[in-house]
């Protein structure tokens, strides 16, 4: 999938129906816009995994997120 192109209208059709709860009680205007602009950056994202909204990459082993000493 290129950077222009848009999902396959079966998987946005999918994606629309299949809102999440938060989406749900948030109300939905246009389930399929949603739909659609959730799909194209989910696609980008695959595409280049440093790609993020903010250009920031984190990279993070799992002992830098939690304290390991023992009490």
């Amino acid at each position: 999938m290129t950077e222009r192109s848009k999902p396959d209208d079966a998987r946005v059709e999918r994606r629309a129906k299949g809102l999440t709860a938060e989406e749900q009680e948030n109300g939905v205007d246009d389930a399929e816009a949603l739909a659609e602009a959730v799909l194209e950056e989910s696609d980008l994202r695959a595409a280049d995994r440093t790609r993020t909204p903010d250009g920031v990459v984190e990279h993070r082993r799992s002992e830098d997120t939690v304290d390991l000493t023992e009490e």
